[in-house]
C-alpha cells in the first residue's frame, strides 16, 4: 500500500485527499489551516505538524497549492522538501502553476533521484468531491503508469500531455478557452435579456445551436437559468474569479515565452482583473456576468 503525504487542503485539496482515503490509501496530511487537518484526521488521515513532518516515511507526495511561488517555496532550496525525500519517492504536483516553474521543480527532483509529475486538474470543486477530475499530466509516461492508481482515486480522465511542464501548458490553454467562453456567454445573455428575451429561452436556443459550448451546457452565468450553477447561488462555490485571473496570467506568461499571439486571452485577463478591483475575486468566475448588467 502506498503511503501518501498530501500537502494543501483547500477547496480542491481537501476533497481530493478525502477520495484517496475512501480508496483505502494511507494518508498523512498538512495544511496551514489547522481545521482542514483536523477534518481529515477525524476521517482517518494522520495529522502532520508541518510539510516536512508530512513526508517522513511516505512513498508518495501530493501537493495542491495556490501558485508557483508556493510550490517552489515548498520543494526548492536547501530547506525544500526535495532535499528531504528518500530517492524513489514519487512527487505528484497537482497545483496550477507556470510551466517554467514546473520544469524547474522537475529538474531539481531529477537531480535528487526523485520521480515527479506535474498534474494540474480540471473539474472544479464539484469534480473534486465526486472524484471525477481531469488530470493533465506532464512527465515520463512510465512515471504516470506508476501514479495512475492514485489519480484514478481522484479523477475519471487522465491524460498524458507530454514531457515535463506539459500538464501545466494544457491547463492554461484549457482555462484560457473556458474564460473566453464564459465572457462571450455572459455578454450574449446580457444582450438578449436587455432586448426582451427570457434568459432560460435564450440559453436553450444558444445551447442547441452553433453557439453551444460547455458554459451553456453546465455553468450558465445568468442567475436562475441553472438551479445548481454558482450564478443561482449568489456566485458562491465553484472556481473563484481570482483563480481564473491567476490562470489567465499564467497563459500570458506562456505566450510571452513562446512569442504566441493571444489577444482574446489578454482581454479576458483584463476583465477578470477588473472583477478583482471590484472586490469580487472570491466569487465564482461566472460573476463576470455582472460586468454586462451593472
Amino acid at each position: 500500500m502506498k503511503r501518501i503525504a498530501f500537502i494543501g487542503l483547500g477547496h480542491m485539496g481537501l476533497p481530493m485527499a478525502r477520495n484517496l482515503l475512501k480508496a483505502g490509501f494511507s494518508l498523512k496530511v498538512f495544511d496551514l489551516v489547522a481545521d482542514a487537518i483536523e477534518t481529515l484526521a477525524k476521517e482517518g488521515a494522520q495529522a502532520a505538524s508541518s510539510a516536512a513532518d508530512a513526508v517522513q516515511g511516505q512513498t508518495v507526495v501530493v501537493s495542491m497549492l495556490p501558485a508557483s511561488r508556493h510550490v517552489e517555496g515548498l520543494y526548492l532550496g536547501d530547506s525544500g522538501l526535495l532535499k528531504q525525500l528518500e530517492p524513489g519517492t514519487l512527487v505528484l504536483e497537482c497545483s496550477t502553476i507556470a510551466p517554467e516553474s514546473a520544469r524547474r521543480v522537475h529538474q531539481a527532483a531529477a537531480e535528487q533521484g526523485l520521480a515527479m509529475l506535474d498534474a494540474p486538474v480540471s473539474g472544479g470543486t464539484a469534480g473534486a468531491a465526486a472524484g471525477t477530475l481531469t488530470f493533465m499530466v506532464g512527465g515520463e509516461a512510465a512515471t504516470l503508469e506508476q501514479a495512475r492508481p492514485i489519480f484514478q482515486a481522484m479523477g475519471s480522465n487522465i491524460f498524458h500531455a507530454g514531457p515535463d511542464g506539459a500538464g501545466q501548458v494544457a491547463k492554461v490553454c484549457n482555462n484560457l478557452v473556458l474564460a473566453v467562453q464564459m465572457i462571450a456567454t455572459a455578454e450574449a445573455m446580457a444582450l438578449g435579456v436587455a432586448s426582451g428575451l427570457e434568459p432560460t429561452v435564450l440559453a436553450e436556443i444558444m445551447r442547441q445551436s452553433s453557439g453551444g459550448n460547455w458554459t451553456l451546457e453546465k455553468y450558465n452565468p445568468w442567475p436562475g437559468v441553472m438551479e445548481n450553477a454558482p450564478a443561482s447561488r449568489g456566485y458562491t462555490g465553484g472556481f473563484m474569479a481570482e483563480l481564473m485571473a491567476k490562470d489567465l496570467g499564467l497563459a500570458q506568461e506562456a505566450a510571452q515565452v513562446t512569442a504566441s499571439s493571444t489577444p482574446m486571452g489578454a482581454l479576458a485577463l483584463q476583465l477578470y482583473r477588473l472583477l478583482l478591483k471590484q472586490g469580487k475575486g472570491q466569487q465564482d468566475f461566472s460573476v463576470v456576468q455582472q460586468l454586462f448588467v451593472e
